[in-house]
């Protein structure tokens, strides 16, 4: 087996299948249809909704994840909650989980953090509820420290990893989604969102990042190779310029990782077989061991 053959049958095997991508649609649809409803009297199951996280950026992979989706609330919303006591985020979080709740009775709803899940069979609807602010970026509720708006800019989020993959050759998307798998596999405590922006910013300054799935196995190597220097980093979320301190929970995983890899990479030629074996210690079966 080529390394070609090998990535290209690991991300066919991570790609999610049409039945699954319609079933995070039609989810997506009843919960924003139950809102829509409430708030605007329109039965549209995406109007006032996007999907943002990987459903948005196209980095999701099988088996399915969550859906994530900012829904838009009307500001009389906002105005309503303004100036009233306690922590507003949760009790704004509260009223959209009751909504849901309300129209699928059946179905388990919580309400915490900045999101309101909704435990649909096969997928979980994780619904951000908020409102624009007035350079376009998004307000979401940040129910810690007794209640705040956090903002947040999808769309550059979106915009980034286009941009990387456009300039990669596609190699951004599917770097994301290898590096999701291993995050799955390994258990590692790191963030999808971490990884994406670490993804960009090795693959800016990689010399092969334009290069066919021929150079996947390099890539895989250096892109652990590069985690390894970023224990305790900081990262910048696109559009807010937020810090976000990653710090080093993860670091023995990608050092484990790299070893795995750089073995791998060395086996390649000679053993494919047992440099498959090397790979599946990082990935899992999703990606073959030969033939």
């Amino acid at each position: 087996m080529t390394v070609n053959s090998r990535f290209a049958t690991f991300l066919s095997n991570l790609t999610q299948t049409d039945l699954q991508l319609a079933a995070g649609r039609s989810r997506r649809e009843a919960a924003v249809k139950a809102l829509n409803l409430h708030y605007y009297y329109s039965s549209s199951g995406t109007e006032n909704s996007r999907f943002i996280g990987s459903w948005a950026k196209s980095t999701q992979i099988r088996p399915p994840r969550d859906v994530d989706v900012f829904y838009l609330l009307p500001i009389s919303v906002y105005n309503r909650y303004n100036g009233k006591g306690g922590n507003v985020q949760s009790q704004i979080l509260q009223e959209v989980k009751g909504v849901i709740q309300k129209a699928h009775a059946a179905t388990a709803v919580k309400g915490s953090g900045p999101i309101v899940e909704v435990g649909f069979a096969a997928y979980n609807v994780e619904i951000a509820p908020g409102f624009n602010d007035l350079n376009g970026r998004q307000l979401v509720c940040s129910t810690t420290n007794g209640g705040n708006f956090k903002t947040a800019d999808y769309a550059a989020e979106v915009k980034s990893i286009s941009d990387s993959n456009a300039a990669t050759n596609g190699n951004t998307r599917d770097l994301v989604r290898m590096a999701k798998c291993w995050q799955s596999y390994c258990s590692v405590p790191m963030r999808s969102f971490w990884l994406e922006m670490l993804a960009i910013s090795f693959l800016s300054t990689w010399e092969y990042k334009g290069k066919s799935k021929t150079y996947y196995d390099w890539m895989c190597r250096d892109f652990f190779k590069s985690l390894t220097n970023k224990a305790n980093g900081t990262l910048y979320a696109p559009g807010t310029w937020e810090a976000i301190s990653i710090g080093a929970a993860w670091l023995s995983r990608a050092q484990t990782a790299y070893g795995r890899a750089a073995k791998a990479c060395d086996l390649e030629t000679e053993y494919p077989y047992t440099a498959g074996g090397e790979w599946q210690k990082i990935f899992g079966t999703d990606i073959p061991v030969g033939g």
